[in-house]
């Protein structure tokens, strides 16, 4: 049974020729329910951040421009992955059978990745025997 979950957000992008991941968020979720809140949560939270509403007065007036229609429109894909119910299903699924699920989405510079994993199925594979290839 997979009881708790392991939940990561990660931002990548290029420096200095490299990939360089920069995390943004660590969460131990001790039920489903929460993991896929917190996925949720976080993928909204950066939708915000790089798609924030115009008339919010923290900006002043025109600040904010749309971009044009072929830049790809990463929080417009995280918001649609948040309200997708067949998605969560999904991913609710692949949780509970023990599997990785990564979600992810890129524009020009960055990509952001939503990880999430069974506790339970990191330590079963923590106990099974690692391959060992004989170098000559």
């Amino acid at each position: 049974m997979h009881d708790e979950f392991l939940c990561h957000v990660t931002a990548y992008g290029i420096c200095g020729g490299q990939r360089v991941g920069v995390p943004l968020g660590t969460y131990r979720a001790p039920t489903l329910a929460l993991a896929l809140w917190w996925l949720r949560d976080r993928a909204s939270w950066i939708a915000e951040r790089l798609d924030p509403l115009p008339e919010d007065p923290a900006f002043p007036p025109g600040a904010l421009v749309p971009v044009a229609d072929t830049v790809p429109d990463v929080p417009r894909l995280l918001r649609a992955w948040c309200a997708d119910v067949v998605q969560q299903e999904l991913v609710a699924d692949e949780l509970v059978g023990g599997r990785l699920v990564r979600v992810a989405a890129s524009d020009e510079t960055t990509e952001y990745e939503l990880l999430a994993e069974s506790v339970d199925a990191l330590r079963m594979q923590r106990t099974v025997p690692a391959l060992v290839v004989p170098v000559a």
